[in-house]
This record gives C-alpha cells, sequence and structure tokens, in this order.
C-alpha cells in the first residue's frame, strides 16, 4: 500500500499547488471587495483592484509634488538602508562572538550567560531606551535592528560550533595549525550554511524591528508611510506597501539561499528547496 507520506508532486505539480492559495486569496479579496463596495461606494477597507492599481502608478512612477521625490522608491531605499546596515553588522557580530564563545572555553565561560540573557531581552521594550540614548535620528533604528538580531546569531553559531567533532580540532593541532588557522580552515567553512540560514531567518524580525522604529520616529521609509496613512484608512496604500515589503523580503531570500548554493555547495543539496 503506498502511503501519502511517498506522494511527492512534479515540478509543475508543486508550482500548481503553491500558486492555489494565492489564487483563492485573491479570489476572496475581489469577492469580499465588490460586495463592500456594492453597499458603500466610498467603502476604504477593501478598495477596488483598479483604485490599487491608480494608487501603485501614482507612488511609483509620480513625483510627490510636495517632496518633488518618487515616495515609493525613496520609501523602499531608506528602508534598505537602514536594514542592510544592521543586518551587516549584526551578522559580523555574530559571526565573530558566536565563533570565539563556541571554540575558547574561557570566552564560553565569560560571555556566554551575558549573550544567553541579553538573547532573551524583546528587543522593542529597549526601543523607547534607544531613542532616549541615542536620539530618534538613524543610529537608534540600526541598533535595534544590530539588537534584536546579533544575540541570535550568537548563541546559534556558538553552538555550532560546540557540535564540531572534537577530533577536527584535535587533528588540525597535530599538523601544527594556529588558532587563526583553525578558525580560518577548520571552523569557519563548516559554519557558514548555519550563518547563512541563520540570517534568513532572521529576516522577518528584522523586518518587524525595523517597521516598528520608523513607524514611531521617521520621516521616510516604508513603515513611516504605512503608519502615516493609517489615519485616513488607506488601505489603497498600506496594501501595496505591505505587499512590496513581502516582495522584497522574499528577494532577499532567495539571494541568501543562492548565495549559500555558490559557496556552500555541499550543504545545498539537500536544502536547495527550502
Amino acid at each position: 500500500m503506498r502511503r501519502i507520506i511517498n506522494w511527492h508532486p512534479s515540478r509543475a505539480g508543486a508550482f500548481m499547488l503553491g500558486a492555489v492559495p494565492f489564487i483563492l486569496l485573491i479570489v476572496l479579496y475581489l469577492i469580499f471587495s465588490d460586495l463592500r463596495l456594492a453597499a458603500n461606494p466610498n467603502d476604504k477597507l477593501l478598495p477596488a483592484p483598479g483604485r490599487i492599481w491608480d494608487t501603485i502608478v501614482r507612488l511609483a512612477m509620480v513625483e510627490d509634488r510636495r517632496s518633488g521625490a518618487i515616495l515609493l522608491w525613496r520609501d523602499t531605499g531608506a528602508s534598505l538602508m537602514r536594514l542592510f546596515i544592521g543586518l551587516a553588522a549584526a551578522t559580523l557580530a555574530g559571526l565573530c562572538v558566536g565563533i570565539a564563545t563556541g571554540l575558547i572555553p574561557y570566552m564560553r565561560s565569560t560571555f556566554g550567560p551575558l549573550i544567553a540573557i541579553v538573547s532573551m531581552v524583546p528587543p522593542m521594550a529597549v526601543l523607547p531606551i534607544l531613542f532616549i540614548v541615542l536620539g530618534l535620528g538613524e543610529v537608534a533604528k540600526i541598533v535595534l535592528i544590530i539588537i534584536g538580531v546579533a544575540p541570535f546569531l550568537m548563541r546559534d553559531l556558538a553552538i555550532r560550533v560546540s557540535e564540531l567533532p572534537r577530533a577536527q580540532l584535535v587533528k588540525a593541532q597535530t599538523l601544527a595549525a594556529s588558532s587563526w588557522q583553525i578558525v580560518l580552515r577548520v571552523v569557519l567553512p563548516q559554519i557558514m550554511p548555519r550563518l547563512i540560514d541563520g540570517v534568513r531567518l532572521s529576516l522577518g524580525p528584522a523586518w518587524l524591528f525595523l517597521i516598528a522604529a520608523e513607524a514611531i520616529a521617521a520621516t521616510e521609509g516604508l513603515g513611516y508611510r504605512i503608519f502615516l496613512v493609517r489615519r485616513y484608512l488607506a488601505m489603497d496604500v498600506i496594501l501595496p506597501y505591505v505587499v512590496w515589503i513581502t516582495l522584497l523580503a522574499f528577494a532577499m531570500d532567495y539571494l541568501l539561499r543562492l548565495l549559500k548554493r555558490i559557496i556552500c555547495p555541499w550543504a545545498s543539496d539537500g536544502a536547495s528547496r527550502r
């Protein structure tokens, strides 16, 4: 008897199955939008697709009369700059501290408990502190992303380093490898897949911290625009911005998967489809 856990769709079948939920969501939106607009033509909760498209064209192609900039691209550039700087700094800190605490016993004993405690602090709880200490500028927003992502990467990489077979480290030392050579030739290649996967898992929280910070104190950015127009119930602006943020996050995740496949092909064979 062939069990359902052994059934595998073809590539085309998998694509079609993946498209079904999105098609259903679109159909449901069109149905409920039509019903609400039929009852109230001025309803703002579920705007008609034509109105959404007109808003997208205005935001993405028409200069704003007040600022002279194209709002969607200015907001996207501001948010991506903050996100990339925050993620890059968090990744570098996570890599360095994770290797050190996982490989060096004195570092693990000294900083391990502190990292464990810091990683449990909700980043949003320290946002007011950051604004008080660092002001309302760019630094506070970037530091919030770092605080939200770096401790997770530090703990995850430290665990991965500590799981490396002890025999590998002993053999490397037997061959007269220095500590730096062990880090670069033995440890780093084996934790790179874990690092990339950790950054992929951190994309969602990083976007959350960014949007929250922009909503409170910013003059441009995707989160700023969403919370600016919410008071007017401008769903024709909010919905495209939410979809655009989702597409950006998906593109970043895809690029990270591609990077892993290129630099860590031995670790991508079984996980290339995730």
